[in-house]
């Protein structure tokens, strides 16, 4: 047996949990005490709640090129930017978005001993919808929407009317994370309030058909009418049942058609209205689906009113024309939040597998509930994260996007550092990004670093280039090098 052999053979102590390992002594099993240490590193490990997410720098020079876009587009349709903080009031929230939305909303802990004004009679009932009042008056914001809507209730003296407001923030909802759902998300909102116009509505197809151009992902606009769906309720003897009709119709994509009708039975819809409700749900070509309007809801003021609007948006819309987008009339869609009255949008990628990348629609009082009547509002909704997500399968991202820095100044000591920190002001005031490897270490180590970032120049001055006034520039994606005078730097570092 060799020596190099027996260095890593390990043999066992009789009668004792120790290895003789490289010449020494280990434990052969953990002790109690490593064990503790080790489940204590472990659950030490830190780590972020399910469905948010980090970002890295590149993906957050993806998002801010999204942000961009968007923000311009908004400003040329006449937008302009406000801010609403991150958690409202509970009852600013609650009630607004049914049901099902109100489940979602992540209620905030009041502070401090938040136990000791709850009845004991409420902590004994274990039932934390009748507890939640006592306990939260705060919740971080579902949408944009309603928080909108409070804004303009409180600031109404200071506004213009036609109010045309865009707003790009988080928001959060409790619900169950998976692809392209998070927890945790952007909104990027464009509103218009004071105004029944439906010229309005054309302006926001055209507004979504502008973004997704320049972002090169080709989307359907898919439209249909609130009213439609009332009428639809209103045929079927049962206008009651609007909330579970629409609550249902919003699912068709997801569990399809049989499910669909499943579930209205199961919320007390009766067969005869499932029966009737049943030919909205087959597929149709856009023809068809005007006829069936016609045939079915035409009678009914509702549905009068709601077919009237969706054919003036789709011939105004259709004798401007669009760029790269359709606009598709889709009778299912529903958007299952209560406030929407009017037209209902929802944005497809297309030839991508993922949910809605926007929606919106009008909704004729929302102001209301918080005491400002009769003032109308449209409004459409970017979904940040999806979009970048579609936009990273489709390969939409330029890979000018990932670079960071167009310049690294080595640094090769304290003479050295002063000499490239004076090149380095004037790149950066010239618009170059630049900066300088902050220490005096091997000239291998940086080069490394300048390629992990991507960086393209590299410029090096040691003693001998300091006395010369040049530079040695390297070009890290040709992998060639040029002696250049330091007064020419910028010129050579633009190319």
């Amino acid at each position: 047996m060799t020596a190099l052999m027996f260095r890593y053979l390990a043999y066992r102590f009789r009668g004792a949990n120790l290895w003789l390992f490289a010449g020494k002594k280990l434990p052969l099993f953990p002790s109690n005490e490593a064990k503790r240490r080790k489940r204590y590193s472990m659950a030490q490990k830190p780590s972020i709640p399910k469905g948010t997410r980090d970002f890295s720098p590149a993906e957050m020079a993806r998002r801010e090129y999204v942000f961009s876009v968007l923000r311009d587009a908004f400003s040329r349709y006449g937008f302009s930017q406000i801010q609403t903080p991150s958690f409202e009031n509970l009852s600013t929230l609650m009630g607004k978005y049914g049901d099902e939305g109100d489940r979602l909303i992540f209620k905030i802990l009041n502070s401090g001993d938040y136990l000791r004004d709850v009845p004991g009679e409420v902590l004994d009932e274990k039932d934390s919808q009748h507890a939640t009042k006592y306990l939260s008056e705060k919740a971080l914001r579902y949408d944009l929407t309603v928080p909108f809507a409070r804004y303009v209730v409180q600031h109404q003296s200071e506004i213009a009317f036609p109010f045309k407001r865009y707003q790009m923030q988080p928001v959060w909802r409790a619900d169950r994370p998976q692809k392209g759902r998070f927890r945790e998300f952007y909104q990027c909102d464009a509103d218009v309030v004071g105004s029944r116009s439906l010229w309005q509505e054309v302006e926001l197809v055209l507004l979504y058909d502008e973004v997704f151009t320049r972002l090169g992902i080709p989307v359907s606009v898919r439209i249909n009418n609130r009213k439609i769906l009332s009428a639809m309720a209103e045929v079927t003897g049962q206008p009651d049942r609007i909330v579970d009709l629409t609550v249902a119709l919003d699912k068709l994509d997801k569990i399809g058609a049989e499910a669909v009708e499943a579930e209205m039975l199961e919320k007390g819809l009766t067969p005869q209205s499932v029966e009737l409700i049943r030919p909205f749900l087959s597929p149709m070509t856009q023809e068809q689906m005007w006829e069936l309007l016609e045939k079915t809801l035409g009678g009914t003021d509702a549905g009068r009113k709601g077919i009237d609007e969706l054919r003036f948006i789709f011939e105004a819309v259709g004798s401007l024309g669009l760029k790269s987008a359709t606009l598709d009339l889709d009778l299912t869609l529903a958007r299952g939040l209560n406030y929407y009255t009017g037209a209902i949008f929802e944005v497809k990628a297309q030839g991508v597998e993922m949910g809605s990348i926007g929606g919106g629609g009008r909704y004729d009082d929302l102001t209301g509930i918080f005491g400002m009547k009769n003032v109308s509002g449209v409004g459409i909704s970017f979904g940040l994260d999806r979009i970048c997500l579609v936009m990273e399968e489709l390969g939409r991202f330029d890979a000018e996007l990932d670079r960071g820095v167009d310049v690294l100044l080595a640094n090769m000591g304290a003479v050295e550092a002063h000499y490239s920190m004076k090149a380095l002001q004037q790149l950066r005031a010239a618009g170059v990004r630049a900066e300088m490897y902050p220490d005096a270490v091997k000239l291998g180590k940086q080069l490394d670093y300048a390629n992990r970032k991507s960086v393209r120049w590299v410029a090096i001055a040691g003693s001998s280039e300091v006395e010369k006034g040049v530079f040695t520039l390297k070009d890290m994606t040709a992998g060639t090098q040029t002696e250049v005078a330091a007064g020419e730097l910028l010129e050579h570092v633009r190319i």
